[in-house]
């Protein structure tokens, strides 16, 4: 029997470098998770910068409209108390004039005008 050691040797060679080639499915699995670790901590950091932002952003908007609607109110607020004294002195004025016409009205009737 006649043993061909170069067949020998030529599989002894392509098993071992088939081995140090190859993957096993635990370190397939393992690469994974860290791979799939690593974008969920990236996504919900980018998550949370985002909202972080948009809380600002929000935050600026509402403390704009607020200062906004203060100031509005104030304007709204003197401009309503001007009319008031308007009214009110006007209102006065016309008490006066009825009661003045009310008072010619009563002497004329009680002859008190003579």
């Amino acid at each position: 029997m006649i043993v061909n050691w170069r067949a020998i040797l030529i599989a002894g060679v392509m098993s071992v470098a088939l081995a140090s080639y190859g993957q096993n499915p635990a370190s397939d699995v393992d690469k994974a998770a860290k791979d799939t670790g690593h974008a969920t901590k990236t996504a919900a950091d980018k998550t949370a910068k985002g909202t972080e932002k948009a809380a600002k952003d929000t935050g600026h908007v509402t403390k704009t409209a607020a200062d906004k609607t203060v100031h509005g109110t104030e304007k709204a607020a003197d401009k309503t108390g001007d009319a008031a004294k308007k009214t009110g002195h006007g209102v006065t004025k016309g008490v006066k004039d009825i009661g003045h016409g009310v008072k010619e009205g009563a002497d004329k009737a009680t002859g008190k005008d003579k």
